[in-house]
């Protein structure tokens, strides 16, 4: 059905990057989001009120908070689509994750308010009525959750929405919620055990888990989180596609919201090239960055000696040097100044994370290492830590 309504109201519902593309999925999701959790709460809550069952209501109320959820992440994805001004230059993208965040507390609010109602029923225990109609509309509750979880992770994944990945992950344990309710439901009617407020207790219990799930994923891109690998992978193939650039550093990818991306680095180039030809291509590469990925780049040109073989040797060692202090160690802007009593090897080492020393032992260490090779060489460092 989702389907259907794409081919209806998406016009080029291929073109993904797009941010008006994006905003049309968004509302899709939310309008239908809308449309069929104030269903399931009505149908759950005259459910829960003809059975007395506290986790049938309990669950209705959550559908009605879904509905409300849906409401948020469709106005975030409005929000989100507001062109950059002069106090927002990279846009309002970042909408679509506080929309995602709200939306995860929420979730986390229903499960924290179910789960207190659940544990007075325990201590002030209710006798509950079943029903067969109650027993009907949770298991057609099930499979319409389910539905929904498929189409949200789909579109979700393929707008590559956090707000929209929430909203699966969230449709997905309320499937395993309203099934707990079911089962607990026909267990008490075949065995006389009154399980209804275990349940609701169980049930806030995956709300919840739910709910921490879904935040961290909105949370994360707020951070800072790291890009992909194969975002890495298609940026560096197309810097390296250019025969001038002999190595990229400091890569840097900021996240303004989807479909809004800067992205910064260092291309090394050789240094006796015509400087003209190296700006020319420098600028191809941008341009190639900006095509393929939609996003905008910003190249710093840092010229090296690629004729000097002493000096290429010598990076050759201290590279092979650093490793033995971690192997992913790198450095970058490698030269050698001769002087009368010492010669200073200048270069930025690049520190993974995993390296949990201090960059003042670092340069010690590294200084250490240096003057293996030859007393009489001195470090001059200077630390990096990778931002990919």
């Amino acid at each position: 059905m989702i389907g259907f309504f794409v081919k209806l109201f998406i016009k080029d519902s291929e073109n993904t990057r797009d941010p008006a593309v994006r905003s049309a999925y968004g509302t899709l999701c939310g309008v239908a989001g809308i449309v069929f959790n104030l269903l399931l709460f009505g149908c759950k809550l005259f459910a829960g009120l003809i059975s007395g069952a506290i986790s049938v209501v309990s669950d209705a109320f959550n559908n009605f908070m879904d509905a409300a959820s849906s409401v948020i992440t469709l106005i975030g994805f409005r929000l989100s689509e507001q062109k950059a001004d002069k106090d927002h230059p990279f846009g309002h993208g970042r909408m679509e994750y506080l929309a995602g965040l709200l939306v995860s507390m929420l979730i986390l609010l229903v499960g924290f308010e179910l789960g207190k109602s659940s544990l007075q029923k325990i201590f002030s225990p209710e006798k509950v009525t079943f029903s067969v109609t109650a027993v009907v509309i949770l298991a057609l509750s099930v499979a319409v959750k389910l539905y929904m979880a498929y189409y949200n992770f789909a579109i979700g994944k393929k707008i590559d929405s956090a707000a929209v990945k929430a909203t699966g992950t969230d449709s997905l344990s309320d499937c395993i919620a309203t099934g707990t309710v079911l089962a607990c439901l026909l267990i008490s009617r075949f065995t006389g055990l009154q399980l209804d407020a275990y349940c609701g207790l169980a049930v806030s219990g995956f709300i919840l888990f739910s709910g921490l799930r879904a935040a961290k994923e909105t949370v994360d891109p707020l951070l800072g989180k790291a890009p992909d690998k194969e975002y890495i992978d298609r940026i560096t193939a197309i810097v390296f596609a250019q025969p001038c650039v002999s190595g990229i550093h400091d890569l840097v990818v900021h996240d303004y919201g989807p479909g809004r991306t800067m992205i910064s680095l260092h291309a090394e180039v050789p240094a006796d090239a015509d400087i003209l030809e190296m700006h020319d291509a420098i600028d191809r590469i941008e341009k190639e960055l900006r095509d393929n990925l939609r996003c905008d780049a910003v190249i710093h040109m840092d010229p090296i000696a690629t004729d000097d073989e002493a000096v290429h040797a010598l990076r050759v060692q201290v590279e092979k040097l650093l490793r033995e202090i971690h192997c992913q160690i790198t450095i970058h802007d490698f030269r050698m100044v001769v002087g009368n009593t010492h010669t200073n090897l200048i270069f930025d080492a690049v520190i993974p994370f995993e390296c949990k020393e201090c960059d003042k032992e670092m340069k010690r260490l590294i200084g250490e290492k240096i003057s293996t090779l030859d007393p009489n060489y001195f470090a001059v460092v200077e630390i990096d830590r990778s931002y990919v």
